[in-house]
């Protein structure tokens, strides 16, 4: 079956699972980046604070919650945009992971599969459209964020930092970064809620799942960042639209203050959700929720940004 069809198929039936599949291949080399990336204006200062981490009333990854004093740190306001990557790119001359493996992450009607020539400028294959520019880059995996927000004279987030700013950095316990619901309703004065008069505040799986997404939210895949509105930091897409890589590993948080030395199976966290993420799944897209790959995975779903200063 043609690769579109099956994708096709997929966004009108069934998504499979949003476990991440890791990328095979031989091991990237080490690309030289010398020249910054263009993210002039993009920087939100997060304030510091005390942060409790987790939620109690999460999935088990999510407990237990523990507080985290956090020192002020710069923050980009959206996901990194496949424009940004490909000034990046043409900058630097950095080939990604995908590109070097020959394949990328994709999820279609039968699963998981690794689709030859998927990268960042086709995420879902050659077959497919170009990615949009005002879209969160995808399809790089951690080493590529890590190299592009080096170059961007910042860092990948640790996960600590990513939900501090995501709670508005004063320890906001209300589920999602914009509050507390996913979907607000305007009042036409009859006190009546009508499809139409549905506000969406993320990009995330509408409909049932897995077997429609009626794209209610006006999206079946990525969207533009920022389309979605700010939080009250001013930072767009914190939940829905496309996972983030962060800098840590990721660890159940009972050990976190156990020793720990990474190892070629060890995972990297990743928070916000994604475009897949529904309540009867993962719910991904509440600020305290969490995902997992390792370094080299790229996927169609997973994009990131970068941050700066203390960490």
């Amino acid at each position: 079956m043609p690769r579109l069809v099956a994708l096709a198929l997929f966004l009108l039936a069934a998504c499979g699972t949003e476990e991440t599949a890791p990328a095979s291949g031989p091991p990237a080399e080490a690309a030289s980046v010398a020249a910054p990336a263009d993210t002039s204006g993009v920087w939100v200062d997060v304030p510091g604070g005390r942060t409790t981490i987790g939620s109690e009333d999460g999935l088990p990854q999510e407990q237990p919650t523990f507080e985290a004093d956090v020192p002020p740190f710069g923050l980009m306001r959206s996901p990194v945009t496949v424009a940004q990557f490909r000034a990046f790119v043409e900058r630097t001359g950095y080939v990604t992971e995908a590109e070097r493996f020959g394949s990328g992450t994709v999820l279609t009607q039968t699963g998981w599969h690794l689709v030859p020539g998927a990268s960042w400028h086709h995420a879902l294959g050659p077959d497919g459209p170009p990615a949009p520019d005002d879209h969160p880059v995808t399809q790089v995996s951690w080493n590529d964020a890590a190299a592009y927000c080096e170059a961007a004279g910042g860092r990948l987030p640790t996960e600590v930092e990513w939900e501090h700013a995501a709670r508005n950095a004063r320890d906001d316990r209300r589920p999602y970064a914009w509050g507390d619901s996913l979907v607000t309703h305007d009042h036409d004065g009859s006190h009546e809620r009508h499809e139409a008069e549905a506000h969406y505040h993320a990009n995330t799986w509408t409909g049932t799942f897995p077997t429609r997404n009626t794209a209610a939210d006006g999206y079946q895949l990525t969207s533009p960042v920022g389309a979605f509105g700010e939080t009250d930091l001013g930072l767009t897409d914190l939940g829905g639209n496309v996972w983030e890589w962060t800098g840590s590993w990721y660890r159940p948080y009972g050990e976190r203050d156990q020793p720990f030395t990474p190892t070629p199976a060890s995972e990297r966290v990743q928070r916000g959700g994604s475009f897949l993420c529904h309540p009867s799944y993962c719910h991904g897209y509440r600020v305290s929720a969490r995902s997992h790959a390792t370094p080299e995975s790229s996927l169609f779903h997973v994009g990131f940004r970068c941050a700066r200063g203390a960490g």
